[in-house]
């Protein structure tokens, strides 16, 4: 088991870009002194909760100040990206980075962020997009032959050399290319069965654990039509953390603090637009108007003095059917960076060796559907 960060990056919309640029720089620096073994920075374009637009921005600061964890995009809106000048700038990015870097793809799925590129995500074009962008940038990464790709919605060349010294050169550090995260939220993922056919690394993001675990499912649906076996070490899944010296102390910082508010404000009532808050629930029964923070906190977010994160750790590694990594949901704290701190350190410190024997087995094969 590991930990690791994923941040969207979440910022209150009043505080400055700026401000908020620095408090996930300041994050990530701590992330590296307590041991946490990876980060991945979101994108999104319209939505003032989650306001930064370009993470190679922030990954590209956070590797110089750095010296061990893993940064990358978590992930790259592949639809608003030419696919030739994302796949030079990442392999740059990867060399910069010493060899660092995770690559992380996403479909988008901001009907606003749809709306300002014309995208038509509802169709599922934005899936479409990326699946022909990924193979484009791959293409890029390891082909050593000139190619002309004449796409549905890219027309991407690699020429030949011309004046005997102009041509296509920019590959990543890494070889074959950075490992590559693809992100899912919705039941039967088609960005999971991407992951699982590529053998790509599956990110679930932080709805309750019996909705998450179906996204398995997806990766190994994936993985059947490619022949691959997907092994759950690989599997990350986002979750709220908060840890403190007590159960009520925790309850207080993160429901009571910025993490209900951020929740109260524009989590949840996305969700709800999107019809998943019944996928928060605990019981089928339980009424939209119940789902708070303090509900979330109570049933989904591990949330607790270090021996109940044991505890719940625990329980959503036996309800999901095992995962490899611990992603920590990122929040702004910039009131009280002390107590975030403090939640990451006890993580690292005190709750990290107590679930070292989680360790999955690597799933069996299962045939294609």
């Amino acid at each position: 088991m590991q930990f690791g960060y994923f941040t969207m990056p979440s910022h209150p919309p009043e505080r400055p870009l700026k401000a908020g640029h620095e408090w996930d720089l300041q994050v990530i620096r701590w992330l590296d002194e307590l041991g946490f073994s990876e980060c991945w920075i979101g994108e999104h374009h319209t939505a003032p909760w989650e306001p930064h637009p370009a993470p190679d921005l922030l990954v590209a600061q956070g590797l110089l100040q750095t010296k061990n964890i893993r940064l990358g995009p978590g992930g790259f809106l592949l639809p608003y990206h030419h696919p030739a000048e994302l796949a030079n700038r990442v392999a740059m990015l990867d060399h910069i980075s010493g060899g660092r870097l995770n690559f992380g793809v996403a479909a988008s799925g901001l009907p606003s962020d749809w709306a300002m590129f014309n995208v038509d995500g509802m169709s599922g074009v934005n899936r479409e997009m990326t699946r022909e962008a990924l193979d484009i940038i791959l293409k890029l990464w390891t082909s050593t032959e000139p190619f002309d790709h004449k796409g549905k919605y890219w027309h991407v060349t690699a020429p030949d050399t011309m004046f005997g010294f102009l041509k296509p050169h920019i590959r990543p550090l890494q070889t074959p290319h950075p490992p590559i995260g693809v992100a899912g939220l919705s039941k039967g993922s088609d960005t999971l069965k991407l992951a699982g056919e590529r053998g790509f690394i599956p990110m679930s993001l932080n709805l309750n654990p019996a909705y998450v675990g179906s996204h398995w499912e997806s990766v190994e649906i994936g993985a059947a039509r490619a022949g691959r076996t997907p092994d759950r070490g690989e599997w990350r899944m986002v979750r709220e953390v908060f840890v403190a010296d007590t159960d009520a102390e925790a309850m207080k910082l993160s429901a009571g603090a910025m993490m209900g508010r951020m929740m109260r404000e524009y989590f949840l009532p996305l969700l709800g637009n999107f019809g998943f808050l019944e996928y928060l629930k605990h019981k089928p029964d339980v009424a939209d108007s119940d789902i708070t923070p303090e509900y979330c906190a109570q049933h989904n977010w591990i949330v607790g003095s270090p021996a109940t994160a044991v505890r719940k750790i625990e329980q959503i590694y036996d309800e999901v059917g095992g995962f490899g990594c611990l992603l920590v949901f990122g929040f702004d704290y910039t009131e009280n960076p002390q107590a975030w701190r403090r939640s990451l350190e006890l993580l690292s410190k005190e709750v990290l060796p107590k679930v070292q024997h989680l360790k999955p087995k690597r799933s069996v094969a299962r045939a294609a559907e």
